[in-house]
């Protein structure tokens, strides 16, 4: 019993946290002082409606409960916001919109006092704006001497599960609370979304899945699906997302220049081959519907395994020993009900492979 008490006590002494009250007219000076950063990357700004915002504002004034905000300090001292957006970034853009470069808030949907409809900050009697401005919100600060995978996991639960975000962006954010190395592993899943060969194979995603950032967690699932198939244990966003921890704790090498040339000669060649109907299914030769993850595992990892052995061959036959699997029995009982195992992933990805390296003994 003494062992497991120990370890929560350690665990205790890694991360440091503080609270404290912190009104919001000094939110508002901090930020325009940039002493505090809203960071865009960690979540999408105004997700709220007006309605939803004005509320805020109704509440406040009426001294209800806000809930408590998160902040991470920085090496430099600066703060920087990590939960709580919707929040402070609706306050500031109620009393000082100018700094957030936008329209001032006009209330509206307020329930409980009506008559705060259609009122601007300026429009309220001094006193109210004074109310605003010195009421406070509970802080906790995440101080700098906190270890940064403790900064990591606790930017996580605050945002699993929530409306706020989608997995994709948990994961952008959740990496840069690692520090540097966080960073650029995240940085190169950008810059990998926005490879030209790649945008054009992906052309099928939907706009919607595009917007959670669909285009970033499918770069993260080709490297899953080459390097960590042994990780797959049912859930996707689970296997992607201990995929990246491991990265991240450097349980698992990354090597950035070997990853950089397989993933950009991988998807230039695809492009080539198949174009925008890379993933998808098929009816004959005509492509059906949009982007199929599990088509896009298959396709993806099965032709890097052989593409020295195939690169140089007629691109009509290597398009149609893809197109001709994908439709066969044998691939659809890998892609059908219970496609998220182990063995299912590793037989639609070797019956591409397999297909493929029937051109290379023909």
């Amino acid at each position: 019993m003494a062992e497991i008490e120990e370890i929560i006590d350690q665990k205790i002494g890694e991360v440091r946290t503080e609270s404290l009250d912190i009104s919001f007219g000094e939110i508002v000076n901090l930020h325009s002082a940039k002493e505090l950063i809203i960071q865009p990357e960690y979540q999408r700004l105004f997700r709220w409606s007006d309605e939803q915002k004005s509320r805020l504002i109704e509440s406040i004034l009426l001294e209800l409960p806000i809930p408590q905000i998160f902040v991470i300090e920085k090496e430099s001292g600066v703060l920087e916001l990590i939960d709580g957006l919707q929040r402070i970034s609706s306050v500031i853009q109620f009393i000082n919109p100018s700094v957030l470069n936008l329209e001032p808030l006009v209330l509206q949907g307020c329930d409980l006092v009506k008559d705060l409809d259609g009122r601007k900050f300026e429009d309220l009697p001094l006193r109210l704006r004074l109310t605003i401005k010195r009421s406070s919100v509970r802080t906790v600060v995440i101080k700098r001497q906190s270890k940064s995978f403790l900064r990591y996991a606790m930017f996580k639960r605050l945002n699993t599960g929530g409306a706020n975000l989608d997995p994709q962006e948990i994961r952008n954010c959740s990496a840069r609370m690692v520090g540097e190395d966080g960073i650029r592993f995240y940085s190169f899943i950008q810059e990998k979304a926005t490879h030209p060969a790649f945008v054009n194979c992906i052309e099928t995603l939907s706009q919607p899945e595009k917007d959670k950032k669909g285009d970033e967690e499918l770069v993260l699932r080709f490297l899953a699906t080459k390097n960590a198939q042994n990780l797959f244990k049912g859930s996707v966003q689970d296997w992607l997302d201990n995929y990246m921890e491991k990265i991240l704790l450097k349980d698992i090498n990354f090597d950035y220049h070997l990853e950089t040339e397989q993933f950009n000669r991988l998807f230039t060649f695809l492009s080539n081959t198949l174009g925008e109907g890379a993933f998808v299914k098929y009816r004959g030769n005509d492509p059906i519907g949009g982007l199929a993850p599990a088509y896009y595992e298959a396709i993806t990892v099965g032709t890097c395994n052989v593409l020295e052995r195939i690169r140089n061959l007629p691109i009509d036959a290597i398009k149609q020993k893809i197109i001709d699997p994908v439709q066969t029995e044998e691939f659809r009982k890998y892609t059908g009900s219970g496609a998220n195992k182990q063995d299912k992933l590793r037989g639609r990805i070797n019956t591409i492979e397999n297909a493929l390296l029937e051109l290379v003994n023909e």
